[in-house]
């Protein structure tokens, strides 16, 4: 089981967008999955077609993460029902679901025990090939808590000023925590999201990332999509959505993942961009 975080520094960069689109391609690769929606906003949990009932959320799991019952807890997400088998058998696309309830935890002051939180709560996570947590714009205590339990960290960025700096300051982050906290963590890479064709300034920074991060540069580049908006206020699955557009951005999301899990950091084939 790899355990995923997907991070960002500054909000507003689609890092649920590239959360979610990860995970419709891990459905139609059937990859089962668990999507953690660490995010007290809980976007990812409403793009997955969940609806909190009697289970408890994630905040709640990691108030008593060793009597969580992960297991007992997860819910299925609302694509698996309209998902292609595609000879996988059932697909399993789980959530743990977020709240607000989380944000008790988004503290730059946790301590080791406070860290292994998210850890201890997986302990529990049965029948998962990939676990995909989706992290707050933030380096604060869920972002923390997240990188504790994870494998890896992806980074999401648009390929503008302030993204880019921040960016490399929470590689400088990533470096620091592995240090103290998590000597196991590695970099998954950099996804380059909402990427504008025809912007000057967009080539210009994605040359720019080329140029600061090398093989951590993920492929491919994930383009600006009109209609984004639309299919996760939809609830659905970018593969699942009728339309050329969808069908495009599904092929570059498989591919995405393909990288992201095929090899370690820095030895990607770069000829695929």
């Amino acid at each position: 089981m790899q355990v995923v975080s997907i991070s960002s520094l500054k909000g507003g960069v689609g890092k649920t967008s590239v959360t979610t689109g990860l995970a419709s391609a891990a459905l139609a690769a059937g990859i089962p999955t668990l999507v953690v929606d660490l995010d007290p906003h809980a976007d990812a949990t409403t793009a997955l077609g969940v609806q909190s009932g009697d289970q408890l959320d994630i905040g709640r799991m990691l108030k008593a993460p060793r009597k969580a019952k992960l297991s007992e807890n997860v819910l299925s997400s609302g694509w698996v029902n309209t998902a292609a088998v595609n000879g996988h058998g059932r697909p399993v696309l789980d959530v743990a679901v977020g709240s607000a309830y989380t944000g008790i935890y988004d503290r730059p002051d946790l301590g080791r025990r406070d860290l292994r939180r998210l850890s201890a709560v997986l302990a529990d996570a049965k029948g998962y090939e990939l676990v995909l947590v989706d992290c707050p714009p933030s380096l604060n205590g869920l972002t923390r808590i997240a990188w504790s339990a994870s494998d890896r960290v992806v980074l999401v960025a648009e390929p503008g000023l302030f993204s880019v700096a921040g960016t490399e300051r929470t590689m400088r982050a990533i470096q620091l925590f592995r240090e103290e906290f998590a000597p196991n963590l590695t970099p998954a890479g950099i996804v380059a999201n909402r990427v504008r064709s025809g912007s000057t300034e967009h080539a210009f920074r994605l040359a720019e990332m080329e140029s600061m991060f090398g093989d951590l540069l993920l492929a491919p580049s994930i383009p600006e999509q009109a209609n984004w908006q639309q299919i996760q206020g939809a609830a659905h699955a970018v593969h699942q959505w009728p339309g050329d557009s969808a069908k495009n951005a599904a092929r570059l999301y498989d591919r995405l993942l393909e990288n992201m899990l095929a090899a370690p950091a820095g030895l990607r084939d770069r000829r695929q961009r």
